[in-house]
């Protein structure tokens, strides 16, 4: 059985909720990648931040990036897989919820980010094609 953990990016970078997107944005461009976790003590992960995210909830509103927190425009409700669960669970969930990025914990801890790369990558091309067209329709 192939589970979350052996498809996920392991201990993927967060941003902390109280960081300034400022922050973040340069995170996202230090690590060259388009989303961060937001976290809150103990790497306990309270949401999702964009790119898009920091363009439509923070610039296009006239917001300043420079104090507005991640935990501000982080996307909540949380949608994530925990990492034993079975790579059925992670097509299902990155399908039905339409998510490029789904986030792996371990109990309420951040453990890992599977991205539709790493579906590309590891899961049968069948699976992985009929995954990604879902999630872009």
């Amino acid at each position: 059985m192939t589970t979350a953990q052996d498809i996920m990016t392991s201990a993927p970078q967060c941003i902390g909720e109280n960081q300034t997107l400022v922050d973040a944005a340069k995170a996202m461009d230090l690590l060259s990648v388009g989303a961060l976790p937001v976290c809150g003590e103990g790497r306990t992960v309270i949401g999702m931040l964009t790119d898009r995210d920091i363009v439509v909830r923070c610039l296009a509103q006239n917001g300043d990036p420079s104090t507005m927190r991640a935990g501000d425009v982080a996307q909540i409700p949380l949608v994530s897989v925990e990492a034993d669960d079975d790579v059925s669970e992670v097509l299902r969930a990155m399908s039905a919820n339409k998510l490029r990025r789904l986030l792996v914990t371990s109990g309420q801890n951040l453990v890992g980010i599977i991205s539709q790369g790493d579906v590309a990558r590891w899961v049968p091309p069948e699976d992985a094609g009929a995954t990604v067209a879902h999630i872009s329709e």
